[in-house]
This record gives C-alpha cells, sequence and structure tokens, in this order.
C-alpha cells in the first residue's frame, strides 16, 4: 500500500505532498490527507496537472464536494477579468484581502482546492496564514482576554476594502447576504482553538468602534506574521488545498486582464462555529 509521501515548508504552516496522480486518486490516502490538513492548514500538490474532473474526483475522495452557487456544479472559476468571468468577477476583488470563506454560514467549508490553469506573469500569488498557530503563540492573559469575545461578521464589510465609495445599490446587495455573530475564538470539537478574522469582520460586540477596529487590525497583524504565513507563488498545474477553519487566505495583487485562472472546488463542512 502507498504511504502518504510529504515534506514541511515551514515549521508552522504548509506541507507539499509529493505522492503521484494516480495514488491521489486511488483514495486510500485520503484519511491521512485530511490529518495532515488539519495538523499543517495549507497542502500543496505541486504540478500535479489534474483535469477538472480529476480534480472533483480527488475532492470526492476527501469528503462531499461543496455546490459553487446555486447551479449545483462543484468548480467555479477564479478570474478577476470581467471577461473570463462576468458574474463574479467585482465580488472576488474581496479575495484580494484576508478572510476565511463563509463567515455568513452556520457551517463554513471545510477546506477549498485550488488548481493553477494559467498563473499571472508576475504576481498573483496566494498568501495564506494559519490561524491556530496564532493563537496558540499568544501570552495566555490575550488568550482570556479574547476568548470570551464576540464579532460581527459581515460581507458587506469587506466591500469598502475594494470600493471605498461604493453605490448604495451595490452596498444594498452586499447587505442582502446577511451578517453573523460570531465568536473570536472558535473553539473547535477537536479541543484546538482558532482565530476567526479577515476582512469581514466588522466590530468586536460591546466595544467603542475605535476599541474594535484597533484590536481586530491588531490580532490580523498578529496572525499574518511571517511565522504563521506561506505565500504559495503558482505554477501551472499547482494544486494547493487549504483548511478553512484554521486558517485565512488572500490573493495577492495581480493585473485582472493578465488571463490568470484558477480552477476551485471545496469540501462541505461538518462543524459550526461554536
Amino acid at each position: 500500500m502507498t504511504t502518504l509521501r510529504t515534506e514541511i515548508v515551514k515549521d508552522a504552516i504548509a506541507s507539499r505532498v509529493l505522492n503521484d496522480k494516480t495514488s491521489l486518486l486511488a483514495g486510500h490516502l485520503a484519511k491521512d490527507i485530511r490529518a495532515l490538513l488539519e495538523a499543517r492548514g495549507v497542502l500543496i500538490f505541486p504540478e500535479i496537472h489534474f483535469t477538472e474532473a480529476e480534480q472533483i474526483a480527488f475532492t470526492r475522495t476527501l469528503g462531499m464536494p461543496a455546490s459553487e452557487g446555486g447551479d449545483g456544479k462543484t468548480t467555479t472559476k477564479i478570474s478577476l477579468d470581467a471577461k473570463q468571468n462576468p458574474a463574479t468577477a467585482e465580488f472576488l476583488k474581496g479575495s484580494l484581502y484576508w478572510h476565511i470563506d463563509g463567515t455568513n454560514s452556520d457551517v463554513p467549508i471545510l477546506a477549498s482546492l485550488l488548481s493553477c490553469v494559467v498563473p499571472a506573469p508576475s504576481g498573483g500569488n496566494t498568501g495564506f496564514c494559519n490561524t491556530y498557530a496564532a493563537y496558540d503563540a499568544l501570552p495566555a492573559a490575550k488568550q482570556a482576554e479574547y476568548d470570551p469575545l464576540r464579532v460581527v461578521h459581515a460581507p458587506w464589510a469587506s466591500l469598502f476594502y475594494y470600493r471605498p465609495e461604493p453605490s448604495l445599490d451595490m452596498l444594498t446587495a452586499m447587505q442582502a447576504l446577511g451578517e453573523k455573530e460570531l465568536p473570536l475564538v472558535w473553539t473547535h470539537a477537536s479541543g484546538r482553538r482558532s482565530l476567526i478574522l479577515g476582512c469581514t469582520a466588522r466590530n468586536v460586540v460591546g466595544l467603542d468602534p475605535k476599541d474594535s477596529s484597533a484590536l481586530l487590525v491588531g490580532l490580523r497583524e498578529w496572525a499574518t506574521r511571517d511565522e504563521f504565513s506561506y505565500s504559495h507563488a503558482w505554477k501551472t498545474g499547482d494544486l494547493v488545498m487549504w483548511d478553512n477553519t484554521g486558517t485565512m487566505h488572500r490573493a495577492e495583487p495581480y493585473d485582472p486582464a493578465c488571463g490568470r485562472l484558477m480552477l476551485r472546488t471545496k469540501i462541505e463542512g461538518d462543524e459550526p462555529f461554536a
């Protein structure tokens, strides 16, 4: 039986998986991959060159694929180019800022799998940070301060990162997506704790707006320090998978018209926000 072959990228985040396509698609490594994902936050499958059908099949070995939108599809093209991606290119501008997917859901997705069809000629990395590791490294007094806090997350709050003066129609459409109060510190069923942060975080419940902003920005700076972070420089055929319950991610700047194109699948979550 083939065993999972890996190498560590950084101490606190990311490992490369070195098995070939055939062994990954066979499915018998799925349990070990899931365990490694939880432990490392980000898994890199360098130049694995999955076809779209193979990426869906690989995703199915790991869990139930999550639907991409209301059409039942399990894949979506990721591009900031409105010519390639007219439906969501504007919305995806929010992906250039640190975030966790699904902060307006009761149960967020477990993981995303992103493959590179066409890399950007310059820029266009994807950054990740391990919010389990960031929480664990906090002083005990800070952990005790943050553990009981609640944060309102609202997709519309992210709009002002890339559209400082949005139209009322755009703001109203984003506000219609709703908002949700979540713990700042997510205590998982495993007992581990991670920070829930990102550009959807609107305010800390019960704090003055100035103090709320300072706390959220300070924690974002802490969680995205170099020791907790990894920036992936894409090559054609790479696939990267990340634990959406314990990492933040963002696309790094690139020319939207350069042709960069990614393909995403997602795995349904099984644990509600605590």
